[in-house]
């Protein structure tokens, strides 16, 4: 029996035979004690009474509060179980509940269609494990210290920011192509911050280009250890559009590289939709030159932006990433998967090669391979890690990953669909 799943389940819906067919559901998947209730006053009520819920599976459509008042509700008392929300409306008005869910902080495993099956059940549930991880210990959203910009300048004269980096995973042969290059801050008083916890301070600073100089210089170092090590692969290092915007930056960028010895192909510069949108003339220059010298561009985050055709064919880029909102649950949500197919297309149509983030479940990793992604990143594959470890892991995952793209093709050769 898997133990971390939730002990205790509080069901709500205002059908009787709905709530005991999810109850039964619970039961079959695991020991669990289950609490119900028909309408949003009363699941809040019990919620009050029994904080040890963890999780709540909740219909939207019930008499007095409905399921997005008591998802409101939840939120303003402090109330944090994960909740799984199920409803026979449409799957657009699921999606922008979904949405909603997320903009207020809840922790959602999963908003489906009713009714729901075992299987969807179950996998929802296996994600709780890693909302609590994502999740600060407070329970509160996460803590951002006091920094100021003379913090950045010691953290960058005392060598506290550190690179550490995500593997990127082809979908054709399962080989290890590259790595996304993600900042670190070992601070003395705060230890390991995470970039949500700093980088908008760094990108009001005048510090900003100083930081992609050091993020660039790990970089280059840690490549010529892989390469030495037999591992050919490239390095995404990603640009803010105040960089973009800073005349000198390419020239600093280009003599760098050639002065490491690092074959500039190797190398990608990953830029946002909102950077390219910032002193066209300025940025347009920039990304020539960059590219000139053969550097690779990659447009990052695509879908949250505002970039048309249009615009990306004024680009010289040479990659798309499809952020991980229109990657991760694509599978169980059609207006998803219509983005996702969408921002494929589009790479194709440019000769781009596309990139997927936010792979975090094996139905991830499939429906790419359907729609011929050719890359994928994302925690499915593994979690940012410091480069010295990078190549015990590959070592100890090449086989998985190369094995779930055979199992991948050979699913689709039989039966055509996912």
């Amino acid at each position: 029996m898997q133990t971390n799943y939730p002990k205790y389940v509080l069901v709500v819906d205002d059908s009787q035979v709905q709530r005991e067919f999810t109850v039964d559901l619970c039961r079959r998947l695991w020991d669990c004690e289950v609490y119900q209730a028909d309408d949003g006053e009363q699941a809040i009520a019990l919620l009050t009474r029994l904080p040890k819920i963890e999780l709540v599976i909740l219909d939207l459509e019930m008499p007095g509060m409905d399921g997005i008042q008591a998802l409101h509700e939840m939120v303003r008392l402090g109330m944090e179980p994960a909740v799984i929300v199920a409803s026979g409306r449409e799957s657009v008005l699921l999606n922008v509940v979904e949405n909603m869910g997320k903009s207020l902080g809840v922790s959602l495993l999963g908003v489906m269609q009713k009714p729901i099956s075992i299987e969807q059940l179950a996998t929802s549930v296996k994600r709780l494990p890693a909302v609590k991880q994502r999740q600060p210990s407070t329970g509160k959203t996460l803590v951002v210290p006091e920094l100021t910009e003379r913090d950045v300048i010691t953290g960058l004269r005392k060598h506290q920011f550190q690179a550490y980096f995500q593997p990127k995973i082809s979908l054709q042969d399962g080989s290890l192509t590259g790595v996304e290059a993600l900042i670190r801050w070992k601070h003395p008083r705060y230890g390991l911050l995470l970039p949500g916890q700093f980088i908008e301070l760094i990108e009001r600073s005048d510090t900003m280009s100083d930081v992609t100089m050091v993020m660039l210089d790990m970089s280059l170092q840690q490549w010529l250890l892989w390469h030495a090590a037999g591992l050919h692969i490239s390095v995404s290092i990603n640009l803010s559009a105040r960089s973009l915007a800073d005349v000198q930056l390419a020239n600093a960028i280009i003599d760098r590289i050639a002065a490491s010895g690092v074959e500039p192909r190797f190398i990608m510069l990953e830029i946002t939709e909102s950077a390219l949108m910032t002193d066209l003339a300025t940025t347009y220059g920039t990304l020539a030159r960059l590219r000139l010298k053969g550097i690779g561009l990659s447009v990052d985050d695509y879908g949250t932006g505002f970039s048309s055709l249009l615009q990306l064919s004024r680009i010289p880029c040479s990659e798309l990433k499809v952020d991980r909102a229109f990657v991760h649950g694509a599978s169980d949500n059609m207006n998803l998967r219509v983005l996702l197919e969408s921002a494929i297309d589009v790479a194709r149509r440019l000769n781009l090669k596309v990139v997927a983030e936010g792979v975090e479940t094996h139905k991830d990793w499939t429906l790419l391979l359907h729609l011929e992604c050719d890359e994928a990143q994302g925690y499915f594959i593994a979690r940012p890690m410091p480069g010295s470890a990078l190549p015990l892991w590959w070592s100890a995952n090449r086989k998985r990953l190369q094995k779930l793209v055979k199992q991948g093709g050979f699913l689709q050769r039989i039966l055509g669909i996912i």
